[in-house]
């Protein structure tokens, strides 16, 4: 991937916008007033807060280059805070990895930008190139594996993408005993593009989960996990065909609204450890979770 001409600031890198080809503008200002309205431009252009593809400072009267990139920094839409902070478990040898919080996403994505592992740490670690080479559901908490040294994300992406990686995780959901554990759960997971919530629909199966009683407290329980795929939501899904829904779930059985600002009952999952050989020197590592689910 190209690199951007301008760096990470306050944890947040540049938007781009491409130009095309079949316009008639005289000039790059010309093009971004007319064709992305509501924003200053002329302000922005007049503090050099806008550049090329070469990091070369787009003037009033630089000419429109068809097919190329402007880069500028645009403030994203303020956010609720989470309320939580992320837990650092190492830190070395370009590799991050936290604990992450509920009701914290791993990525900037929509509404939510800088309340973010990714935008959080590269600002307060100061490490402008840090991403996840996997990812977890806001809702989820855990372990999460991030590097800091782009040389590296892809050997660790990878160990993902090749299922690799030895996952274990927690849940609290209702004590079942008419069922008997551990148990293989294989299904056919569905998610559409743009819907919240995933399916589980006839098929050869494309998703497997172990499941272990650890305890009984009362009419709950706690279970481990152990994930062989990674299908979106997954363990809820797998879980909640058990008529076992984690607690705090507001995506399974019924889809349950939840306002912004609300960080009470949060969903009863956690990414407990993540194990796996290091690609780079063949030793096992693993990592794993300091927080406790309550129930």
């Amino acid at each position: 991937m190209t690199r951007a001409p301008l760096p990470v600031r306050d944890g947040l890198g540049p938007d781009r916008l491409r130009m095309p080809a079949d316009l008639g503008a005289t000039t790059i200002l010309e093009f971004l007033t007319t064709h992305h309205p509501g924003e200053d431009w002329n302000g922005r252009v007049a503090s050099g807060e806008v550049v090329d593809e070469h990091g070369r400072v787009i003037g009033p009267d630089t000419g429109y280059q068809p097919t190329r990139f402007v880069y500028f920094y645009r403030e994203p839409a303020p956010e609720i805070p989470v309320p939580f902070d992320i837990d650092v478990l190492h830190h070395a040898d370009g590799l991050v990895v936290v604990d992450k919080p509920h009701f914290l996403a791993t990525i900037p994505r929509g509404t939510h930008i800088r309340e973010t592992v990714v935008v959080r740490l590269r600002r307060d670690l100061g490490l402008p190139d840090l991403v996840p080479v996997h990812r977890l559901d806001r809702m989820t908490a855990g372990v999460l594996l991030c590097t800091s040294d782009p040389g590296l994300r892809r050997p660790y992406q990878e160990l993902f993408e090749r299922q690799r990686v030895r996952k274990t995780y927690e849940a609290v959901a209702p004590y079942l005993d008419d069922v008997e554990f551990p148990r293989v759960i294989r299904s056919r997971i569905r998610k559409v593009h743009g819907e919240l919530t995933a399916s589980q629909e006839p098929g050869e199966p494309n998703s497997e989960t172990l499941i272990e009683l650890v305890e009984r407290r009362g009419g709950l329980a706690r279970y481990r996990l152990f994930p062989r795929t990674g299908r979106t939501h997954q363990l809820r899904l797998h879980l909640d065909s058990l008529g076992a829904p984690i607690v705090g779930d507001n995506f399974y059985p019924q889809l349950r609204r939840r306002e912004r600002d609300d960080f009470t009952d949060p969903l009863r999952l956690l990414a407990r450890a993540l194990e796996f050989d290091d690609p780079l020197t063949g030793e096992t590592r693993r990592f794993e979770s300091r927080r406790v689910l309550e129930y």
